[in-house]
């Protein structure tokens, strides 16, 4: 994302936080933010894995 975005984006999580929002309740929305944008990036490079593949790796049922 670019700076600007950047900036656009911390005012609108900002702005939607209620009026009692604490610093971590910020933080958290920064980090889901994050979170999210990277598996995007993720995504459309391809380095994801199939679910088949994860449940055999964790030995998870299919």
């Amino acid at each position: 994302m670019q700076t600007a975005n950047i900036r656009q984006e911390a005012y609108r999580l900002l702005e939607k936080l209620p009026e009692n929002a604490t610093w971590d309740d910020l933080m958290y929305e920064i980090y889901i933010r994050q979170a999210i944008e990277a598996g995007l990036e993720d995504s459309k490079t391809g380095r994801t894995l199939d679910v088949k593949d994860v449940r055999a790796k964790f030995g998870l049922p299919k």
